[in-house]
């Protein structure tokens, strides 16, 4: 099947929750492929989307049908996985109180908390003999197949019960036991299998206590052997035990206490032979009050005791055992209750010799008291030569009182535990056996010490023997049935395990400290720390020095070190144990010796026994208490733990993992966040997880044949093989073959197929029995029919024969009385309607009377409302245009000021970095963005205003329907009631229509006001297109007027230059003969210096002089080097030629010169005969504007003047922009609501009004400077065309690049001055600086032109627009006047509802038009603002610019010879950075940076480093690296608009450097998008960015 298929609609899936783990929910509609979330609906009927991720694709876990749920077996589900085992376990526990479930091989067990009547003789008997599966689960089944196996396989078995504290472990072992007592009984009159069930009392009241998990919790694990002979009769057993908790004795937690053998002996002290124990209640011994609570509820601990004695008994303990027992455990109370007395050195202790509990404790025990006391606070030190006696302080007392209390108790369990297996001791040779182990689960607490270390060490070993077995039996299954398997990889906790028992492990470093002299905790933690860091299953914890982590199978598990190394070595001083064995009670003495035999059925199971194991008591035979002998406790349990491993792998094991549900001991009370947490740890869903990697469902043929037939199509029932119909079903209904595989004797399924097989059973079932019932209700509903039909017909027979003889008797009678009521009621009828006519006609005449002149008098009033409204909106359109005109011109005269301020000053920087063509489309670029925008505005706006319109009509429609059924019930309650009623329906219908009157005379008067401020505002329109026509016409002529002022300033000019060319024909003249002479006088010197062998001294330029050159743009002659050959001329001159001979200096500098000026006049020559021939053509059109050529001259004075006018004027503009600026910061402060203030607002209007006129004239007045120099510039060119050497065009070879205006203009100053001061005018024209202002003059005069077309365009667009409003509201005055008269034809009440209707759609009309006219001046306003801020930041970076180019201005004044300003640049380092530091640059450079930071800092630092980044990008040729920065930055630049505020985004890009780069680098980042050609024209713009400094911008090597 699909995924499709799967996930459709109302399909039922597992989702997680935090509460209850995994719920429940049910698909509303079908997935598909790609969605991104699915449609639920949970189990309480609310609705969730549940996302999925796209990535992993990862769906929801599905659920088993209705059929699969409460099944006994969980790996007989469809869909394995942890919701399905989680609902399923919960399902049987709490709605079929079923606490067994199996899991494969693994029976669950859930502990009830309560006692259940299933444990019975009778229950036993009927799990007796028979197969697993064939009964509901249960302790006993599981018993019942261990037994079996030993019988039919000859093999032992074992029975693992496992689980946390609480879970149950110790009653599942003692109903295992049980069973086997009860089914294997004895064959002899021992009554073995009696002293079996009585050792569990035993080992409960010493080795059980209570804990905050479980009242009887089993602080030891125990694993008993029941052994078999050959007719497999109990004859024998046999207890290991692992690991005592020793703490216990001595510490308990709150709400925790010690073991029970304690409290029952407290509780049997008043028994008379317990007197001489000297016991009370528990509350006054310290060992057994530390858990404050020492009762627990339910519990009797004095009938426990005698249970406990009774046990005792039957195993064969004699009653002066069981005393001497009693006595050693009252006798460890006594020693917790010994006062210990510090004394005032702090060194030494001391006990009373009165004490009473001392006394009682070597009384019992049978000791002398004196040397009891003396070496409990005294220790023996022995060395090589002699032997120290030493006090010991407080707490090594303590310590050591408590270590023996622990190693008597110890010695004591290990005792009983002897005594117990000699009693369980056959001499009868066993034939088999079967184990049962009990022992401690997973455990982790918020401490977490050497016991817990050693219990999750153990469950270590036996999660790994049980993956293996349960790996090991699912491929055993699969080899049977002949299934092709593939190796299926489970977790392997090997690496856990090797960790802590390999060498050098965790164990071996503690059993190696523990050799250490002077080892400590700590030191043990550190190698730990040294030897496993790189471990997987080891961590050290962040804030600790003295714990680590181990991660276990289950969890990870902190432990801490503290006490490690003394629980290891249990060390027990020598003295003590000394005087214990010379205790005058033999049960004491031999408690302590060392030469005891080990248990007897260790011997017995050596002696030729036929068993396929040798068995070995777990508990070490006692060694000499020599120190390097004594094993550690570590290495016990480790032994002990192998022995365990290999009887375990040598039988054939059965699982019981038993669960707590709750942690309050609530019966059937179900937790699923604990269940889930001990699913996980136990195995049982790593069992799912391994059957699910295969195939989990299994049918046998005969089943699956039944269960599905009726999916079998009848030609295939004929056959008999029940396989090949099972074959030939599946291969038809599951497509894909790997979904299912044929075994000898069953069908193998994986996940989820049985669930769609049950999907199309139940798909069959319910199509079958839909057709039933179709045909079933059918055929009663055809009988039903024909019964009724037959007796209706009979009854309507009679019925109709009956009523017609009485309507013919009836009418006889009445056709009588007609005639007589006939002519009655026709003259009554005739006076009543000759009455009501008359009183009718009478009310109807005066009635229309009055609606007439009611009519007249409303539509007079309207018609008058309607000429106020027009003369009222008109005047209100005409202060609104005003005031939006008077707006709009300022803006537009402060951004004209602004735009020519800054063009004028960024010309020459323009035609030195990309030609003016590729700037107007990078603006361009930035428009249509802008443009992008907006429409995006607009659209968001519609989509507004669209809503807006549906809310409105719906509301509209509403109340029409609303008022046509008043209207309709109003009708009809005046036909059903009679004439009394209709006096008051017309009062009431005269009140409504008086209302509806009313209310429309105040429509209309609002209706008559707002036309008349329309048409008013029409009029002022009209007037201000008038004004508009007017002022254009004047502007034209002032232009005129100029443009003839500009012919005469040109013709005076023209002269004036003229002269200055012949000055430098004649001075072209003087340096031929020069170049002549210094040629002769250069051989000369070169003869000269074959003779003389110096090197005469030399003047060298700046250093920042071939740095400037270099990054030059042009390969013009710098100003300094024509100053310096002037110089040398000079200096010749001076000195003389003898003098001047020895000076090299001078000599290289004129030979340069010379070079230069000859290569000058050959291209002069080519140029003027190239000229000459193309100026023979414009003889004619230049006669004509000779006469205009005599007053230009006085015009470039006038010029002159005029532009230090302006410049006066905008140093004025400046300061009104600055107060502007000011008033709108103090407004800012004030109020932050821009509506809040009017009174400012119209101030700032007003002043940016005033501001945008003036700048409107002192633009068009540069525009006229511009065009009268451009003009000056063409009349020269043309009349000087015939001479030689003064063809600008020819003769200057930059005169096609691009220069800057106000250059040009110096460039006109400068000839003045070399005309008054005689200089060369070949220095002047060098570069070609008038040429190049003539060049980019004329590219602004066309984008002027282009503007002013434009503009005129839009005026016209905008009078069209007035014209169309005008004829819009004439053709709805119109149709007003048409539905007026229409109105005066309708009926009364229908001329209500027709007015009402009509005011209706023309108020909403009305309505949805100013709410547009309200947004546009909204939107308009925020423009306005906007643009506000614009030229606000424009005139700072303008004012800026302007005081640079002053100081400039005035250093060039001082040192050029030439007028020609150059802008000279400082050299420009390069900044290395890293691939892997880009992201961090960035940070700190545009994404978090601050204005406040820039306030103390070098101008444009940012753009600076990243400009220098960049270059070093492109000194390496590193594409990609460019590449990369350009548009990471731009993604920055990006990120902090979207993330300012609209309010805040214009102070943000004054203070932010790199915002001003955005566009430029937009595209300059993309080379291979527009091309090497396109890119390096982007990189070329970028130079007018701040981002970069002048000069320095990127360079199309970024594309190499």
């Amino acid at each position: 099947m699909s995924v499709s298929e799967l996930y459709g609609q109302c399909t039922r899936v597992w989702i997680p929750d935090p509460d209850e783990v995994w719920r429940s929910a049910e698909l509303t509609k079908d997935y598909k492929e790609g969605d991104t979330s699915l449609q639920l609906r949970l189990e309480d009927e609310t609705i969730r989307e549940y996302p999925i991720d796209v990535q992993s694709n990862q769906l929801p876990f599905l659920r088993n049908p209705d059929i699969l749920v409460g099944e006994n077996d969980l790996t007989a589900l469809s869909y394995l996985h942890e919701p399905a085992v989680l609902h399923n376990l919960k399902v049987r526990f709490l709605e079929s109180n079923h606490i067994y479930t199996y899991c494969g091989i693994v029976l669950v067990a859930i502990n009830p908390y309560e006692q259940l009547p299933i444990y019975g003789q009778d229950v036993i008997y009927a799990y007796s003999g028979q197969n697993m599966g064939d009964m509901d689960p249960h302790i006993f089944a599981v018993a019942e197949e261990a037994y079996k196996q030993m019988a039919r396989d000859e093999k032992n078995q074992s029975i693992i019960v496992s689980g946390e504290s609480g879970a149950g472990k110790t009653v599942s072992a003692k109903y295992a036991m049980r069973y086997f007592a009860t089914v294997g009984g004895s064959a002899s009159d021992t009554n073995i299998e009696e002293k079996v069930l009585a050792s569990s009392p035993i080992m409960e009241a010493i080795g059980n206590a209570k804990t905050t998990r479980n009242d009887n919790s089993s602080r030891f694990g125990k694993y008993i052997q029941i052994g078999f002979d050959k007719r497999y009769h109990i004859i024998g057993a046999n207890m290991r035990t692992y690991l005592l908790e020793k703490s216990r004795v001595v510490f308990q937690a709150d709400d925790e206490r010690n073991y029970h053998i304690f409290y029952q002996l407290c509780a049997a002290a008043s028994l008379p032979e317990f007197k001489e124990l000297a016991l009370t209640c528990a509350e006054d011994f310290f060992y057994t009050s530390q858990g404050r609570d020492t009762c627990i509820e339910g519990v009797d601990d004095a009938e426990d005791f005698e249970k406990t004695r009774q046990a005792f008994t039957l195993l064969g303990v004699r009653e002066s055992h069981q005393i001497s027992i009693f006595k050693i455990i009252a006798s460890i109370l006594h020693l917790g209750n010994v006062e210990i007395q510090a004394e005032r050195d702090g060194d030494s202790c001391s006990i009373s010799p009165q004490d009473e509990h001392l006394n009682s404790f070597c009384r019992l025990l049978g000791v002398e008291h004196s040397q009891m006391e003396h070496w409990l606070c005294h220790r023996k030190l022995v060395t090589t030569s002699e032997t120290y006696v030493k006090t010991m302080s407080l707490q090594q007392v303590v310590n050591a009182r408590n270590a023996l209390a622990k190693h008597i108790y110890a010695q004591l369990f290990g005792w009983i535990v002897e005594h117990i297996n000699k009693a369980l001791h056959t001499p009868l040779k066993q034939h088999s056996f079967i184990g049962v182990l009990d022992i401690y689960g997973f455990e982790t607490f918020e401490v977490n010490s050497f016991e817990q270390f050693c219990i999750n060490y153990a469950n270590e070993k036996l999660q790994q023997q049980f993956n293996s077995h349960v790996f090991k039996l699912e491929q055993e299954e699969y080899m049977k049935e002949q299934i092709p398997w593939t190796l299926i990889d489970f977790y392997d906790n090997q690496p856990c395990i090797d960790l802590i028992e390999a060498k050098l492990g965790i164990l071996d470093l503690l059993d190696e400290e523990c050799k250490v002299p002077k080892g400590t905790d700590q030191n043990w933690a550190q190698k730990l720390y040294d030897r496993h860091s790189g471990s997987q299953h080891f961590q050290k914890p962040r804030m600790s020095n003295t714990a680590f982590i181990v991660v276990h199978f289950a969890d990870k598990v902190e432990y801490l070190s503290d006490g490690f190394l003394e629980k290891n070595r249990d060390t027990v001083y020598e003295e003590q144990i000394n005087i214990l064995k010379a205790s005058k009670f033999p049960l004491v003495a031999d408690l302590f010796h060392d030469d005891k035999d080990s248990v007897p059925a260790t011997t017995a199971s050596g002696k030729g026994s036929s068993s396929k194991i040798n068995i070995r008591s777990a508990r070490p035979p006692l060694k000499v208490s020599n120190k390097e002998h004594k094993k550690t406790v570590g290495h016990q349990f480790r032994t002990s733990l192998h022995l365990l491993m290999e009887t375990l792998n040598a039988t054939t094991p059965h699982y019981v993992r038993c669960i707590k549900p709750n942690d309050e001991k609530l019966p059937f009370h179900f937790d699923p966040k604990r269940a889930v947490q001990q699913l996980r740890a136990c195995g049982v869903l790593e069992t799912i997880r391994i059957s699910a990697a295969g195939y989990p469902s299994r049918w046998a043929y005969h089943d699956f044949f039944n269960r599905y037939r009726v999916l079998v199509k009848k030609r295939e029932l004929a056959n008999t093989d029940k396989k090949a119909i099972c074959r030939s079903v599946l291969e038809s209904l599951i497509k894909d073959p790997d979904k299912f595989q044929f075994g000898r004797t069953k069908i193998f399924f994986r996940a989820g197929q049985v669930a769609y097989l049950e999907k199309l059973r139940a798909d069959k079932f319910r199509a079958a029995t839909i057709m039933i019932q179709k045909t079933v209700r059918g055929w009663l509903q055809k009988v039903k029919y024909r019964r009724l039909k037959a007796t209706t017909l009979t009854l309507q027979r009679y019925c109709r024969g009956l009523l017609a003889r009485r309507l013919a008797e009836h009418l006889r009678r009445t056709r009588a009385a007609i005639m007589l009521q006939k002519q009655y009621r026709m003259r009554r009828a005739r006076l009543a309607y000759q009455r009501v006519h008359r009183a009718t006609v009478t009310i109807q005449a005066f009635t229309r009377g009055m609606f007439v002149r009611r009519i007249y008098q409303q539509v007079l009033m309207e018609h008058k409302a309607t000429i106020l409204q027009k003369h009222v909106r008109g005047w209100v359109a005409r202060r609104r245009f005003q005031r939006l005109r008077g707006a709009a011109i300022v803006i537009q005269c402060a951004f004209r000021m602004l735009k020519a301020k800054q063009e004028l000053k960024a010309l020459k920087i323009e035609a030195r970095s990309a030609e003016h063509l590729k700037r107007l489309n990078v603006g361009m670029e930035n428009k249509v963005v802008q443009l992008q925008r907006k429409i995006d505005d607009q659209n968001k706006e519609f989509k507004t205003l669209s809503e807006q319109l549906s809310a409105v009509t719906s509301t509209h429609t509403m109340e029409v329907e609303k008022l046509k059924k008043e209207l309709a019930r109003y009708q009809q309650s005046q036909g059903e009631d009679g004439s009394l009623r209709l006096q008051e329906e017309v009062e009431s219908l005269r009140a409504e229509l008086q209302r509806a009157h009313s209310e429309r005379k105040i429509l209309e008067d609002a209706h008559t006001k707002e036309k008349d401020e329309l048409r008013k505002r029409v009029a002022d329109l009209e007037e201000e297109n008038a004004l508009l026509k007017d002022e254009k016409e004047q502007l034209n002529n002032q232009i005129l007027c100029q443009a003839k002022d500009e012919s005469a300033q040109n013709s005076a000019k023209e002269n004036l230059m003229k002269r200055e060319l012949e000055e430098e024909r004649s001075r072209y003249q003087n340096l031929v003969k020069e170049y002549s002479r210094l040629e002769q006088r250069y051989d000369n010197l070169r003869d000269e210096m074959t003779i003389i062998k110096q090197t005469p001294g030399h003047r060298r330029n700046p250093s920042n002089q071939s740095s400037l050159e270099s990054d030059s743009n042009y390969p013009s002659i710098s100003t300094s080097e024509v100053g310096d050959t002037e110089d040398a001329l000079q200096q010749v001159e001076d000195i003389g030629l003898e003098k001047a001979a020895m000076d090299m200096t001078v000599f290289l500098k004129l030979q340069k010169r010379v070079r230069e000026l000859e290569q000058e006049r050959k291209k002069l020559q080519a140029q003027l005969e190239k000229r000459e021939q193309q100026d023979s053509r414009k003889v004619q059109v230049e006669q004509a504007k000779n006469d205009l050529d005599l007053d230009q001259d006085a015009d470039l004075a006038y010029n002159s003047l005029k532009r230090q006018e302006l410049e006066s004027e905008n140093k004025k503009l400046k300061n009104d922009l600055n107060e502007l600026r000011k008033a709108v910061a103090d407004q800012a402060t004030q109020n932050n609501s821009s509506h809040s203030s009017p009174d400012s607002y119209s101030l700032l209007l007003n002043q940016l009004k005033l501001a945008n006129e003036e700048l409107e004239v002192r633009k068009e007045e540069v525009l006229i400077l511009r065009t009268q120099i451009v003009s000056a510039d063409q009349r020269r060119l043309a009349g000087k065309s015939t001479e030689p050497n003064i063809n600008a065009r020819t003769s200057w070879p930059n005169s096609e690049k691009h220069v800057d205006q106000e250059d040009a203009i110096e460039a006109y100053h400068g000839v003045c001055q070399t005309n008054s001061k005689t200089e060369d005018w070949g220095y002047l024209n060098e570069d070609g600086e008038l040429g190049l202002a003539y060049q980019g003059l004329k590219q602004v005069a066309r984008l002027l032109e282009a503007q002013l077309q434009a503009q005129s365009r839009k005026h016209e667009e905008e009078v069209e627009g007035l014209r169309a409003q005008v004829e819009a509201l004439k053709e709805e005055l119109d149709k007003q006047q048409q539905t007026f008269c229409q109105t005066l034809l309708l009926s009364p009440e229908a001329q209500v509802e027709f007015g009402v209707q009509q005011e209706i759609s023309r108020l909403t009309n009305e309505n949805l038009d100013l709410k547009e006219l309200v947004e546009k001046l909204e939107k308009n306003e925020r423009k306005l603002k906007k643009q506000l801020k614009i030229y606000m930041k424009k005139v700072q970076d303008l004012e800026a610019a302007q005081a640079l180019a002053q100081s400039e201005r005035r250093r060039h004044e001082l040192n050029r010879q030439v007028t020609v300003q150059r802008k000279e640049k400082d050299f420009q380092g390069m900044l290395e950075y890293h691939k892997e530091d880009e992201a961090l640059l960035i940070r700190n450079l545009v994404t978090d940076l601050k204005p406040q930071a820039l306030a103390g800092t070098v101008p444009c630092l940012p753009a600076y480093i990243l400009y220098m980044c960049i270059r070093h990008a492109d000194y390496v040729n590193d594409d990609l690296k460019v590449h990369s920065l350009l548009t990471s930055t731009i993604n920055g630049i990006k990120k902090v608009l979207k993330a300012q505020a609209p309010g805040g985004i214009a102070l943000a890009l004054t203070d932010h450097p790199p915002f001003s780069y955005t566009l430029p680098l937009q595209d300059a980042s993309h080379p291979r998008k527009h091309g090497v050609r396109a890119h390096s024209e982007m990189c070329q713009a970028a130079v007018a960015c701040p981002l970069f400094p002048p000069g320095n911008a990127p360079t199309p090597a970024f594309n190499s």
